[in-house]
């Protein structure tokens, strides 16, 4: 199985980036790397060594991209009104009340939506992969990483 569930928008999305970064953004910080090595000592030359910077980063973006397309797939479909990768759920913390119920979107982290309201939760985290499968009004008890325990209720699904 693919580490890296995506929906068909992000896969594209992440493509797109990647031939954005390739073809325009890269060559052009390059140029500036020729013009700032073109003014001389390159010990104190601050442009030459911003652009390297800028490049460098830019570079890894990249290169981050290149490897989570390159091992993952496409997300199934979730059932109806089940969790599943690329579901909105909103959760319910026990103890907690109803107005402090959280939403957020099961998936990886490429997948945020800016204005969607919802903050992404892995599939893979503690919380994530304990929803999977789940309904609304199912209750869950999660073990996280530090050996805490929660509970948790399910009250909305929309996939």
């Amino acid at each position: 199985m693919a580490k890296h569930l995506l929906s068909k928008e992000t896969y594209a999305r992440l493509e797109a980036e990647i031939a954005h970064l390739e073809h325009e953004v890269l060559p052009e910080v390059a140029d500036k790397i020729g013009r700032a090595r073109e003014m001389g000592d390159l010990k104190e030359n601050g442009d030459y060594h911003a652009a390297k910077d800028e490049y460098g980063m830019f570079n890894d973006r990249k290169n981050l991209l290149l490897s989570i397309l390159e091992d993952s797939e496409l997300a199934p479909t979730p059932a109806a009104g089940e969790v599943g990768v690329l579901s909105t759920v909103t959760i319910l913390f026990a103890g907690d009340s109803e107005d402090d119920a959280e939403t957020y979107l099961i998936g990886h982290i490429e997948e945020r939506r800016t204005g969607a309201g919802a903050e992404v939760m892995s599939p893979v985290s503690p919380i994530g992969s304990a929803l999977l499968g789940r309904r609304a009004g199912d209750s869950v008890s999660i073990t996280l990483e530090n050996g805490a325990k929660v509970s948790v209720t399910v009250v909305k699904v929309d996939n």
